[in-house]
């Protein structure tokens, strides 16, 4: 009786232990094998892609609803350029969920607050003591990277100090947010610009009296320095975790996704070869021999959403040449979750 009774319930072990590893096949088999599988052959294409770009390109790809990742060249950090206006503005609307501003807070843009550069404040030189919302600021660095509008959110956002705080809290690692764009701008091109309105003009002038060895060894040290650099699975994850209402609550992120859509410049990068009226929340950067590109590309027929984060850097190419890898980049991952 004994012996039937053990034997009974070694039976019952075993079908458990096939049971499990029958969840173990099916889980892992099937599907996340076979997807990872297939994402070689996809980074295997991106890495060629890659190639195209004239310098080193960065590439972070994080399918949102089944989370299929992968990373081409992700062991370097890149210069953000005004792709870390993102990391600004998630900082800048986790003070306003605790109440310490309002985006419909008035702000008076003063002389020093004109800087040189790309948008509408850094091109016209307003006239001093003209108001504008926060949200309207906002606006301006995230649509039209307006660098004058940078500077106003990084001081309301706390500072460069707070904006390094929130990411590594929220353990976004290898992202380091450390300048003015003000500041960036004077250390690339070895000019002291702190200080005092400087309008686009001023600005041409000063560059242009600068002997060119300055300027290139400016560029050169620019090119070493890690401040305002990442990799680009740290943007990847700071763009999945704006998305995935992790970082922000659902209005503020939603918010944000929201203004990225309406991004105006670079639109021959991550959206250059998609299909004409694709969905791309994104946001562009381009200092010197760095072209970079981010953003969140919706797929059609329900095929969900892929973050692509594409960073060039020392590239000896022209910027159009450089768009034109991100762009091949792009397609490639859209095509690849599309028809996958």
């Amino acid at each position: 009786m004994k012996e039937i009774r053990k034997k009974k319930i070694l039976k019952i072990k075993s079908n458990l232990i096939s049971i499990c590893c029958l969840i173990v096949i099916f889980v892992l088999h099937p599907t996340y094998l076979i997807a990872q599988d297939n994402l070689k052959g996809l980074e295997t294409e991106l890495s060629r892609l890659a190639d195209l770009s004239g310098g080193k390109m960065g590439i972070g790809v994080i399918h949102l609803e089944t989370d299929q990742r992968l990373y081409v060249n992700n062991n370097e950090r890149y210069p953000l350029a005004s792709t870390y206006k993102v990391p600004i503005a998630v900082q800048l609307l986790k003070r306003v969920e605790k109440g310490e501003l309002n985006l419909n807070d008035m702000i008076v843009v003063q002389p020093k607050d004109q800087h040189p550069g790309s948008g509408i404040l850094s091109n016209l030189f307003v006239a001093p003591g003209v108001q504008l919302s926060l949200r309207n600021q906002l606006e301006l660095m995230m649509i039209l990277s307006d660098n004058s509008a940078t500077d106003i959110c990084l001081n309301a956002a706390g500072g460069a100090k707070k904006v390094k705080s929130m990411l590594k809290k929220n353990k976004i690692r290898d992202m380091s947010i450390d300048r003015s764009t003000i500041s960036l701008i004077g250390d690339w091109l070895g000019l002291k610009l702190e200080g005092g309105a400087t309008s686009n003009k001023e600005f041409m002038e000063k560059y242009n009296s600068l002997p060119k060895e300055v300027v290139m060894e400016a560029s050169e040290k620019f090119g070493k320095d890690l401040r305002d650099t990442a990799t680009p699975q740290a943007m990847a994850e700071l763009l999945q975790m704006i998305w995935s209402k992790k970082i922000l609550k659902k209005e503020s992120s939603e918010l944000l996704v929201d203004i990225m859509s309406r991004c105006q410049t670079g639109e021959g990068r991550l959206k250059g070869l998609l299909p004409q009226g694709t969905y791309v929340a994104h946001k562009t950067g381009t200092i010197g021999a760095t072209t970079n590109d981010v953003g969140i590309i919706r797929l059609p027929q329900n095929k969900g959403n892929v973050v692509v984060v594409a960073f060039v850097k020392d590239s000896d190419l022209s910027i159009p040449e450089r768009e034109r890898a991100i762009a091949h980049v792009a397609r490639s991952i859209h095509d690849y979750f599309l028809f996958q």
